[in-house]
């Protein structure tokens, strides 16, 4: 006795093999991306074992100059008491806020002068004037308007980061090609969506390089704001390090620093890059 025919279940045709994260290609990938990041920071981690060398054989002053271990080690302390966090919080927090009033104002009136020569005719001189005062020497004033805390701090980075949000604003609103305006008058579009249709969408490879920059200028400022008109944050931070010399929490709030920096700049480049996929394509 014949034991009865099974169908063969075959996979529809459109069906494939669910993804496993072990697929050699996937790993080949992973290794080769694992390796160039690696071969980018050989120069950084060269530099910290030889600092670190350094400073263990006794030919650093480890107490103005302290070891990488050492600093390291005060990272982790202040990430185990919850402060550091609370301090990079308080800056980041600072640092969005000052960056959004500075991008309000610096894309409006960058689209402003740039489309209307009579208020550019008034307002440009007074622009250049301020713009080369250094942010430093706006502090005493911002203390003496605002006090001390978070608003001195949010005028400072906004006056820091206007300057080239509103320059590559302006910028890239010049460079606008010609029929792109011709064609939205031709269309008879009205003021909003000349500027929401045509000129932003077209400016913004520019806006948002000049956001970028000011992000990172505003990054600067707030540290400078906090080491003098704060009671909290990283430069905060620094500032009560410096007076307990406690030079090891000194370099971890500056190394604290340029991670959260090149962090921020990294995600607006990922960003730009989604809001402007045209200019990858044409790469």
């Amino acid at each position: 006795m014949s034991l009865p025919d099974v169908p063969e279940q075959t996979a529809p045709a459109n069906q494939t093999a669910p993804f496993s994260p072990t697929t050699p290609g996937v790993l080949i990938r992973s290794l080769t991306a694992t390796g160039v990041a690696l071969h980018r920071l050989s120069l950084v981690l060269v530099l910290i074992f030889v600092w670190e060398l350094l400073s263990r054989l006794g030919w650093i002053n480890v107490q103005v100059f302290p070891a990488p271990s050492a600093i390291g080690h005060a990272i982790v302390g202040k990430l185990m008491s919850g402060s550091l966090l609370s301090d990079v919080w308080a800056s980041l927090s600072r640092v969005f806020i000052g960056v959004l009033i500075a991008s309000i104002l610096g894309v409006s009136l960058g689209s402003l002068l740039a489309r209307y020569p009579r208020v550019a005719f008034y307002l440009s001189p007074l622009i250049e004037l301020v713009r080369p005062i250094s942010v430093i020497a706006w502090i005493p004033v911002a203390i003496i308007w605002f006090g001390l805390g978070d608003k001195s701090a949010w005028f400072i980075i906004a006056l820091g980061a206007f300057f080239p949000i509103f320059t590559n604003t302006y910028t890239g609103m010049k460079q606008i090609p010609k029929v792109y305006l011709q064609a939205a008058r031709t269309l008879g579009l009205g003021r909003w969506l000349f500027f929401s249709q045509v000129l932003w969408p077209a400016a913004l490879p520019s806006i948002l390089s000049g956001i970028r920059i000011g992000l990172g200028v505003g990054w600067m400022c707030v540290i400078a704001a906090e080491l003098i008109a704060a009671s909290s944050g990283l430069g905060y931070m620094i500032q009560t390090a410096r007076v307990l010399i406690e030079t090891e929490l000194v370099f971890a709030g500056m190394i604290i620093i340029g991670i959260v920096g090149f962090a921020m700049n990294w995600l607006m480049l990922l960003l730009e890059h989604r809001l402007t996929p045209w200019l990858r394509n044409n790469h």
